[in-house]
């Protein structure tokens, strides 16, 4: 349609405005009239038939609602509440699933002047309200006319001809402005074509909603076999429930530009075998990602537990590991290191054959063994990160009590410039009621070269020489060697 020139004279809108309803074909005129009869609705969570939640262990959430909307043919505003309070406004998008040409986006806003008692006052500098008192002595209310002045520390009343502050009294207001709402809330302008209720997806990022996985390790009484049980944590507060969701969890290192991702490069992530009936695992670009095959209410300030996984008689290797540091190669010692700890890790393979075999996302691995009287009891604990299939996982549960090692420096010679000789004994001593085996670390920086060891050692590293020792119980075993180093 073309526009009259007198039209165009006569039109007094922003110029926005005019380049908007020339897109949509209309002349000023024509414009004007339907601007007038603009409709403007609100959907609230009444309204959902559907919701899904893909969150990200990057304190991340993606949130698509599906609401049936009943929207007015041509122009209208649709207020789209029950959102979450974190949410990211550039991230905001809607769509129709019945017809995706039917709905145009004109212009969208998020608000979030939300309303409490101080904003309320705020909007009513100027205005009049009525305070209401009680009479100590009579115990009847009495109400006056007053006109809030200010409301800086403090609101600031005139009553009458008299100005006061501390009114002891209930503030009733007439009403609420319209600037101010009770929750945040996503308004579209929106042109629709289409003459039936519109199914409309509205989806956006949210901060506030996290995840992490928790994992709880028993060991057996030989310290050689574990069950594992594996549990998703999610936290949210992102400032809104989402009832019956269906629930996606993402386990990988999301990159992020200023605590934003831009939702049109975002990918998922299928995860692989997970605990049945609960999670499905399928892989996808360079994440995991996790869907529960259930529906779950993830409540706003709301802490819940999901079982992830469950294997049991889980193959456990213990190892007693007594580290040296490089700076000891590099300087002269005159006094012996004593009562150096001698750490104490196990390792689990990631293996089908173990009872595993599925990408774990990182978390906390808490780890527990029966006492004599079979009570189970905490031995240690300690993070891991995402741990592929068919790798290995090590936790540190802390220092042995009863195995001990000191160190001592024999000897000590520049030989050049740049070389070195030097020699080490080192006393493990084990007070346990059976053997043990501990590896020996020595990292022994720069080109180096064994001159003479009393036990065998493996050049596991071009700078790491490591001895396998078995200690018999109430016993004690001496390691010495001499290296010849170049720096």
């Amino acid at each position: 349609m073309v526009c009259k020139k007198s039209h165009l004279k006569e039109l007094s809108k922003a110029v926005f405005l005019i380049v908007l309803y020339s897109t949509l074909g209309l002349c000023p005129a024509e414009a004007a009239e339907k601007d007038q009869k603009l409709e403007s609705m609100s959907t609230t969570i009444r309204d959902q038939t559907g919701v899904a939640v893909t969150i990200y262990n990057v304190n991340l959430g993606l949130v698509k609602d599906v609401r049936e909307v009943d929207l007015a043919e041509g122009m209208s505003e649709l207020r789209f509440m029950d959102v979450a309070s974190e949410i990211m406004p550039a991230s905001v998008f809607i769509k129709s699933l019945k017809d995706s040409g039917s709905l145009s986006v004109l212009e969208q806003n998020y608000e979030y002047d939300l309303l409490n008692a101080q904003k309320l006052l705020d909007k009513y500098v100027g205005r009049n309200v009525k305070l209401y008192s009680m009479n100590p002595y009579t115990e009847r209310e009495t109400t006056v006319e007053a006109t809030v002045l200010s409301n800086n520390a403090g609101p600031i009343f005139r009553i009458g001809d008299d100005i006061t502050y501390g009114h002891p009294g209930r503030i009733i207001f007439p009403g609420v402005p319209d600037d101010l709402i009770a929750q945040p809330t996503l308004v579209w302008l929106l042109d629709n074509s289409l003459s039936s209720v519109q199914t409309v997806e509205a989806s956006y990022l949210t901060n506030g909603i996290n995840w992490e996985a928790d994992y709880v390790v028993t060991l057996d009484e030989n310290d050689e076999k574990s069950d594992i049980a594996g549990w998703v944590t999610i936290n949210n507060r992102s400032g809104t429930t989402y009832k019956d969701a269906q629930l996606k969890l993402v386990a990988g290192d999301v990159s992020r530009v200023k605590d934003q991702i831009d939702r049109d490069r975002m990918v998922y992530a299928e995860a692989a075998r997970m605990a049945k009936d609960q999670f499905k695992e399928d892989e996808f670009f360079e994440y995991h990602l996790y869907t529960l095959q259930r529906p779950s209410t993830i409540k706003n300030n709301q802490t819940k537990q999901i079982r992830l996984l469950q294997a049991n008689s889980v193959p456990v290797m213990k190892e007693l590991v007594f580290h040296g540091a490089q700076h000891y190669f590099r300087n002269k010692i005159t006094s012996g290191m004593t009562g150096q700890k001698v750490a104490v890790y196990i390792e689990i393979a990631n293996k089908k054959e173990s009872g595993l075999g599925m990408p774990l996302p990182k978390g906390t691995v808490k780890v527990y063994k029966h006492d004599k009287e079979g009570s189970l009891q905490f031995v240690g604990e300690n993070r891991i990160d995402h741990t592929p299939k068919d790798e290995k996982i090590r936790i540190k549960l802390g220092d042995a009590f009863d195995v001990v090692g000191n160190r001592k420096q024999m000897s000590w010679e520049k030989m050049a410039r740049d070389t070195y000789e030097t020699s080490f004994e080192i006393e493990l001593r084990n007070h346990k009621q059976e053997d043990v085996n501990i590896k020996v670390i020595e990292p022994i920086p720069g080109d180096w070269e064994m001159i003479d060891s009393s036990h065998n050692y493996t050049k596991t590293e071009a700078f790491t020489a490591e001895f396998n020792v078995l200690v018999p119980k109430d016993e004690e075993v001496k390691i010495a060697y001499k290296v010849l180093v170049r720096y």
